[in-house]
């Protein structure tokens, strides 16, 4: 059986909305690979304050650590002869602010998160995607084109997704969870042994879910309605954690927490007794996005970019990096069955991922969310 190192971990997902963040404690059709009619050597935007300058014959891009396949660069490299300066950022916030600073300049290439990458088209930062210049756009799930914060992928196109649910002990727990309300109140048996993610998004996400409200919600009753009801579970809980709570279920420290599908597969990695389930109630779709900046004369060249990550190897490379889903059929289709059975949330069908609430901008609603994830962790 194909095992997955562990340690490929990043920011990205434990820190999504930094104003919510806390410490640790308390995607159509066809496998074929097509390359653009058109492709263009690089040139760049002129470098502005905070982004980390460009080079001319070069494509700037920014993404979180450890989340490019090792091989996935150099071969694009050789194939295009385009020249590729990887930046990094550690969180949303991060490449967000550097846009800020730059006037939304300084890249050419951006991977944010779905909700960020809406942000960025509503400031105007976000180029449309040209799909005559990447034609493996036709890799993509039917499904992945349906997404809330950019239905057709108009100005973006989805890297990774997937979705939250409980992850959980099966030989720890007296009956396997199947509700939000496991975690929000838990059985005398697992009481004490839970955590929940701290990121606000997702610390509400349970509560949200569980009292029928959308996970996109921006109206202050029934945010206070999940406060409150969050603060209840607060006494029942081990540890708010959004990057170790998989170890913990591996040492039997916990035996139910809140977790993203993907890093679950970090502990089944781990611990063969660990399973994942989506509540009955429902859970969100979460999307990390490839977005081509406005202000890039580069386009060309970020177009092919896109293209090359779009091939089927390239998914497949991408998957067995970071045991997550991708929204690219011809990629999913190449995997080593062996992979799936051993994660088994990667042969999720996408209809189901798509049944989930797929996260958008909150807008001016940031800061009612930011104060209620305060009252509640405070």
């Amino acid at each position: 059986m194909t095992m997955i190192r562990t340690t490929r971990m990043r920011g990205r997902l434990a820190t999504i909305a930094a104003a919510g963040a806390m410490a640790t404690g308390l995607a159509a059709c066809g496998s074929e690979i097509e390359e653009p009619a058109t492709s263009a050597g690089a040139t760049t935007a002129a470098a502005e304050a905070e982004a980390p300058g460009t080079e001319k014959g070069t494509l700037t891009i920014s993404n979180w650590d450890a989340y490019t396949p090792e091989g996935l660069i150099p071969a694009f490299e050789k194939a295009t002869g385009i020249k590729v300066k990887m930046a990094k950022h550690a969180t949303n916030e991060e490449i967000m602010g550097k846009l800020d600073a730059a006037d939304g300049a300084g890249y050419d290439l951006v991977f944010v998160s779905g909700p960020f990458a809406q942000a960025l088209h509503k400031r105007g930062w976000a180029a449309p995607i040209d799909e005559s210049k990447v034609p493996n756009l036709k890799n993509l799930y039917p499904e992945a084109t349906e997404l809330g914060y950019d239905p057709g992928n108009q100005y973006s196109v989805p890297y990774t997704w997937g979705t939250t649910g409980l992850c959980y002990r099966s030989d720890l727990v007296s009956e396997k969870p199947d509700s939000w309300n496991d975690l929000l109140d838990p059985a005398d048996d697992v009481k004490g042994k839970t955590t929940m993610l701290a990121t606000d998004r997702w610390l509400l996400l349970p509560a949200l879910k569980q009292l029928g409200y959308s996970a996109n919600t921006t109206d202050e009753g029934e945010l206070e309605e999940a406060r409150d009801l969050l603060l209840k579970t607060k006494d029942t809980l081990l540890a708010y954690d959004d990057t170790t709570f998989y170890s913990k279920l591996v040492s039997g420290e916990a035996s139910l927490v809140e977790a993203w599908d993907g890093w679950c597969n970090y502990g089944i990695a781990e611990n063969d007794d660990i399973e994942f389930v989506v509540p009955k109630e429902g859970a969100d779709l979460w999307v990390d996005a490839m977005v081509v900046l406005e202000s890039s004369p580069n386009k060309d060249a970020a177009y092919e970019f896109i293209n090359w990550v779009l091939r089927p190897d390239s998914g497949a490379s991408v998957v067995e990096l970071l045991t997550y889903k991708v929204p690219n059929k011809a990629a999913m289709d190449e995997l080593d069955p062996a992979l799936v059975e051993q994660f088994p949330n990667l042969g999720m069908d996408p209809a189901e991922l798509l049944q989930q609430e797929s996260l958008q901008d909150l807008g001016d609603g940031q800061p009612t969310w930011s104060r209620i994830v305060t009252e509640i962790t405070s």
